[in-house]
């Protein structure tokens, strides 16, 4: 299937023979592509465009990819999928704990790439792609001095701060405020925040975790979102709705 050509997508990889794989590949999808072999070249290229989706090597010549994910994670909410040769669980863990959005192992099937990129760019799109919502949402909601802006996409909290939020995080947010005081699996989140659930279940928690860390009083003793023992998590406050 041909892409329209307004998506452009980012690769940051020092591998030469890997980047322009992967670029020729998604240029042939019908994507606009740049290549970076640098954290440096990367910097200056990603600040000249806007991209939908960022393919970024954690191992960089003058640097950690996830340096530059927390950089780009304070200036846009663009999509990022690392890339790596790492395959032990605690490195899968650290990926999603520093704000990936997918997480992709070398050796990879380009096509479980184009896969992957589709469905992280489905779900950065809009929270329409949730599939726990139902029926139309609101512009925002409001919930325990919080406000999420699902125009915007923005955490705001009472002192009209903003807090970063990535897109998995967004929408796990955004199917917890649609579905208030109600149990909602494991399994329903990892549908709601990931198409593909091959990645094993404690990575909900890790994202879970995450999530407490930006909205809870005391992260630690969650009060707003509370595991239910052997159920899955349920988000126990107050919400308003607000239309514009």
């Amino acid at each position: 299937m041909t892409l329209p050509p307004h998506q452009s997508i980012l690769v940051v990889d020092d591998d030469h023979s890997m980047r322009t794989l992967l670029v020729e590949y998604l240029c042939g999808h019908g994507y606009k592509v740049d290549g970076a072999a640098s954290a440096h070249e990367a910097i200056g290229v990603f600040a000249a465009k806007r991209y939908d989706l960022v393919l970024l090597d954690l191992g960089l010549p003058d640097g950690d990819g996830t340096d530059l994910a927390r950089r780009w994670r304070e200036e846009a909410q663009v999509p990022i999928m690392y890339i790596t040769g790492r395959k032990d669980e605690a490195d899968l863990v650290m990926g999603l704990e520093l704000g990936a959005d997918d997480y992709i192992v070398k050796p990879f099937s380009l096509r479980e790439v184009l896969a992957r990129m589709r469905a992280v760019m489905r779900r950065a799109g809009g929270v329409s792609s949730a599939p726990l919502s139902r029926g139309k949402l609101p512009n925002a909601y409001r919930f325990a001095g919080w406000t999420l802006n699902l125009n915007t996409r923005r955490l705001s909290a009472a002192d009209a701060s903003t807090v970063p939020l990535t897109n998995s995080e967004f929408n796990l947010l955004v199917t917890f405020l649609s579905s208030p005081g109600r149990i909602i699996t494991r399994e329903k989140l990892l549908e709601s925040t990931r198409a593909f659930d091959d990645i094993y279940d404690r990575a909900i928690d890790v994202q879970i975790l995450r999530l407490r860390r930006k909205i809870e009083p005391d992260p630690k003793k969650p009060t707003l979102l509370r595991t239910e023992r052997g159920a899955g998590y349920i988000f126990d406050t107050d919400i308003e709705h607000l239309w514009t």
